[in-house]
């Protein structure tokens, strides 16, 4: 993993620019990449797990995946359905070794920044303004 403390800002957000800090930035697009073929998430997995699984597939870290930590992940997902199928109240050794796994994949936006890899944000263009009031207000002005 990454640095311990505070999660670093995201590139654009930094002022400083002069300072080095570590490792080299890796930006990656942030949405679906080709991922290899994965088996699907096993049918008696409860929904919730079987969603973060299939999310994963659809993340822009997912370009850094190897078959090992698909395999990782179908390990996660499977204590993921347990934890949750369970009756019994949460335990807390589960619950922050799930934290681990998952931190390791890189399934935070904070776990990618302690990692130096930042998925690119989608640009949205911004919408232009109507028209249509100005005109009103020239003709209400002109009489």
């Amino acid at each position: 993993m990454g640095t311990r403390g505070p999660i670093p800002k995201r590139g654009e957000e930094r002022r400083r620019r002069n300072k080095d800090d570590g490792p080299a930035l890796v930006q990656a697009p942030s949405g679906p990449v080709d991922v290899p073929d994965l088996p699907g998430p096993d049918p008696d997995w409860h929904p919730i797990a079987a969603d973060w699984y299939l999310s994963l597939q659809d993340s822009g870290q997912a370009a850094f995946y190897q078959a090992s930590d698909w395999a990782t992940a179908r390990y996660a997902a499977e204590l993921m359905s347990r934890l949750l199928k369970t009756d019994r109240a949460p335990n807390g050794q589960l619950v922050a070794a799930l934290n681990s796994v998952m931190g390791s994949l890189l399934t935070t936006e904070g776990d990618r920044r302690r990692a130096r890899i930042e998925l690119e944000r989608k640009k949205e263009s911004p919408a232009l303004a109507s028209v249509s009031p100005l005109e009103a207000y020239r003709d209400l002005a002109s009489g």
